[in-house]
C-alpha cells in the first residue's frame, strides 16, 4: 500500500468515526430535548401558573437547585403524597423546608 492510500485510508476512518459522533451527539440532544419537552408538561400539570414562575425566577440565581426542585416535585406528585395542583403558597413552604434541611458551609480567613 502506497503512503497516498494509507493517507486517504486514515482520512477515511477519521471521517467515519468524526460522523459517528456526530450522530450520536445528535441523539444525546434529541433525547434531552425530549425529556425537557416531558418535564416542562409534567409541571404544568403539578404546579400552578404562579408556582412556575416562581421557579422561573429562582432558576435565574440557582438553576441547578431549581433542576433539582423540578425532579423532586415530579416524584413527589407521581407517588400521589401531595394534593395536586401545588400552588405558590405550598411551593414557598416546600422551598423553606429545603432550605432549611440544607445546611450551610461557610468559609472563614484565618
Amino acid at each position: 500500500m502506497s503512503s497516498d492510500e494509507e493517507l486517504e485510508d486514515i482520512r477515511r476512518r477519521r471521517l467515519l468515526e468524526l460522523r459517528r459522533q456526530l450522530a450520536e451527539e445528535q441523539q444525546r440532544s434529541e433525547q434531552q430535548r425530549e425529556f425537557k419537552v416531558q418535564k416542562e408538561a409534567a409541571l404544568r400539570q403539578i404546579l400552578t401558573y404562579e408556582a412556575r414562575q416562581r421557579l422561573n425566577r429562582i432558576r435565574l440565581v440557582k438553576p441547578e437547585f431549581v433542576e433539582q426542585i423540578e425532579l423532586q416535585l415530579i416524584q413527589v406528585a407521581q407517588s400521589g403524597k401531595v394534593r395536586l395542583p401545588i400552588d405558590d403558597r405550598q411551593l414557598k413552604q416546600i422551598l423553606a423546608q429545603l432550605q432549611s434541611s440544607r445546611k450551610e458551609i461557610t468559609f472563614r480567613r484565618v
